[in-house]
């Protein structure tokens, strides 16, 4: 086993990775036959167990210090747990959200969603899932990941919440973090502490053109993501004692695809200086991502994981220039802050980006190592 990464004694960890992994051929094809009612869920839910055990062990065997279970029993990272709030349904007809590539344009269409009813947490989401994770690992820190409150929202908008149900927007916003603060206590009570609140939207209202589009549908482009971070905030103000909380922010992850460009500029001041977590995981793989001049924003004891390594492809970046990327960022950021991951999931949904698993761990590996020569 290659030896963990100068193994910080809390997340995030000097070689990290966001979360999702690409799924084994076999539990593809068992999700497919669960899906035409040739397999129960018992039978589906054994064949995860199994995927998830393999790939707790690969994330281990590499030497990364923190494991997830790839979110191999959801269809995307967002909204299987949305869809699970209490007040929220799914809507007649589809979301259409085009993602880009070299190659042209492609559409990614989950179900449209509904404020319906008054939000809520009926449940503890996820719960059965982390609590596996949390009995498989043996060495690594279970990390679990969940969609930030920002993305129910940032979907439909005002248009998408009842006014029966909320006359008043700001009784949806309290209901809202008031649900997600009970989640984080309850996953805390089942040995959470590592927790990742995943967010598209604080990094597409870089875009001018995604907030052209937020004015365009009633709301405010050019200031939501202070109410976004205040709602964050909200979510975490009773956060369980020794819980570390990041967030990962890319513009977009399906099928080696993306949706938004521009560098982290626009936020960066009122993101790092606001918003109550305790590390950021930053897309910083191409020239997309913009630069690292936001980063001298962040302030003293709060950690940024380098989204260096693409999962968009399966080519293996160099050593070479990774050090030489992460010591062009130490410009703004002091190194001891500073952390490297791939730039997002290698697999945000269950169909993967356009890479190999091989590959995939190579890229987990080379993360591992090049921490190592960097931090010792």
């Amino acid at each position: 086993m290659t030896p963990p990464a100068s193994r910080r004694g809390e997340p995030p960890f000097r070689a990290d990775h966001v979360g999702s992994l690409l799924r084994p051929r076999r539990l593809l094809d068992a999700r497919a036959r669960h899906a035409e009612g040739a397999l129960d869920d018992q039978e589906l839910r054994s064949i995860e167990d199994d995927a998830i055990r393999d790939v707790v062990r690969m994330q281990e065997e590499v030497g990364l210090s923190s494991a997830t279970d790839g979110e191999f029993r959801r269809a995307s990272w967002h909204m299987d747990f949305i869809y699970q709030l209490g007040g929220i349904t799914k809507a007649p007809g589809d979301l259409s959200v085009t993602f880009h590539n070299e190659q042209g344009d492609i559409e990614f269409t989950p179900a449209a969603l509904q404020v319906s009813g008054k939000v809520g947490l009926d449940h503890t989401i996820f719960a059965d899932d982390f609590a596996f994770l949390r009995d498989t690992v043996t060495t690594n820190t279970p990390k679990l990941t969940m969609p930030s409150p920002s993305m129910v929202h940032y979907r439909g908008g005002q248009a998408s919440i009842d006014s029966d149900v909320y006359p008043d927007t700001e009784e949806f916003w309290n209901d809202l973090s008031a649900a997600y603060a009970e989640q984080i206590r309850r996953v805390g009570e089942l040995g959470c502490s590592y927790l990742q609140l995943d967010d598209t939207s604080l990094a597409y209202l870089n875009d001018p053109r995604q907030r052209a589009m937020i004015d365009q549908r009633g709301d405010n482009g050019d200031s939501i993501h202070r109410r976004y971070i205040s709602q964050i905030n909200a979510a975490l103000a009773g956060r369980p004692e020794g819980m570390r909380i990041t967030t990962h922010m890319c513009r977009g992850n399906f099928r080696s695809s993306w949706v938004a460009e521009g560098g982290y500029d626009y936020i960066a001041e009122e993101l790092f200086g606001n918003l109550g977590v305790d590390g950021y995981f930053l897309e910083f793989d191409d020239a997309r991502s913009g630069g690292f001049e936001p980063l001298r924003f962040v302030p003293q004891g709060k950690y940024v994981a380098l989204g260096l390594v693409t999962t968009k492809r399966g080519a293996l970046e160099s050593k070479d220039d990774l050090k030489r990327r992460i010591e062009e960022a130490s410009r703004y950021i002091p190194l001891e802050q500073l952390c490297l991951a791939p730039q997002c999931g290698f697999s945000s949904t269950f169909e993967g980006n356009d890479l190999t698993y091989d590959e995939q761990v190579a890229k987990l590996r080379l993360i591992v190592e090049t921490a190592a020569e960097v931090w010792g």
